[in-house]
């Protein structure tokens, strides 16, 4: 197992534009996202993790807190406690933790802002030491403007800071974290509106049999311009679903690879779709690691983060 390496830091967006080791060298960090944590919590065992770390040497674990769909809201305290258990069997396994607060019907993060609050709150309390966490604080915000999305930055962050002042917060942007484009607009609102805050980062989803050129290109505009975190991306289409593209997934790593932006794939489970990598029914058993637990995709992601 690689030795835990102390958490980077992304450069101010008026000063830089990547994630900085502590020596302030750029770097980039590969790895997976859970699924929903009350469907599939049987998919981050010991046992799974181990073979993250060690078989598929990701270092980074998204773990997806979702608030309805019968998450969070259901059992705030339960689902604090569940994520908490994830984040720390990360940095066990000497990989970073996005605590990811998987908000994502309804689309405008202010409707779950006091529960928002509330977790980040107790998970900054928490980590207020922890050099490896990063906060993603709205998974894909949608039907929602920019100026309300960054008013929920602006009221979170400063939430995140009370406890953890030197925390990478994680900030998703409109139309499902694609900077607009999924609902007509792009990546300048967002360049000409910042967020009030230093440390942070902006996230950007994809799925490369739906989104293609239109999104290639705004990733690459706006990294030029942002700190930019790839926190969600599949190879197949929007819904993680259908058969996989990936020669325009290959573009899209190449990009991030070439101006060293973060990823996490989504996702690290046995669900029934081709998005997720285990085969259906791998988590009920005790083998992870290989080829022969993996669907297609797997196989794909697998050989790119041990690249």
């Amino acid at each position: 197992m690689r030795p835990y390496r102390r958490f980077p830091r992304p450069a101010r967006p008026d000063s830089g534009r990547q994630l900085c080791n502590a020596s302030g060298q750029a770097v980039a960090l590969n790895g997976m996202s859970t699924h929903g944590t009350q469907w599939y919590a049987q998919c981050v065992t010991d046992g799974s993790l181990d073979a993250l770390a060690q078989d598929w040497r990701s270092d980074v674990l998204r773990v997806s807190t979702y608030v309805q769909e019968g998450g969070y809201e259901t059992d705030p305290a339960g689902f604090t406690a569940r994520a908490q258990k994830f984040v720390d069997a990360a940095h066990a396994r000497g990989m970073y933790a996005v605590i990811d607060w998987h908000m994502l019907t309804p689309g405008d993060p202010n409707a779950n802002l006091d529960r928002a609050k509330t977790f980040f709150t107790a998970m900054a309390k928490k980590y207020k030491n922890h050099p490896g966490v990063l906060y993603e604080i709205a998974n894909e915000p949608s039907g929602v403007s920019w100026s309300a999305i960054k008013s929920y930055a602006e009221q979170i962050i400063p939430v995140i800071r009370a406890q953890d002042p030197d925390a990478v917060v994680l900030v998703g942007t409109r139309a499902w974290s694609s900077f607009g484009v999924s609902e007509g607009s792009n990546e300048s609102e967002v360049v000409n509106n910042p967020v009030n805050a230093s440390n942070i980062m902006y996230t950007f989803h994809f799925y490369a049999a739906s989104h293609r050129e239109e999104y290639l290109n705004t990733l690459d505009r706006a990294s030029d311009r942002l700190p930019v975190f790839v926190t969600e991306f599949g190879t197949q289409n929007y819904a993680g679903e259908g058969a996989n593209d990936f020669t325009m997934s290959q573009r899209y790593l190449d990009l991030m690879k070439r101006k060293k932006i973060s990823w996490t794939n989504w996702n690290y489970s046995d669900d029934h779709r081709s998005g997720a990598v285990f085969r259906t029914g791998t988590c009920n058993g005790g083998n992870w690691t290989g080829t022969g637990v993996l669907k297609e995709a797997g196989v794909w992601i697998r050989d790119r983060i041990r690249q």
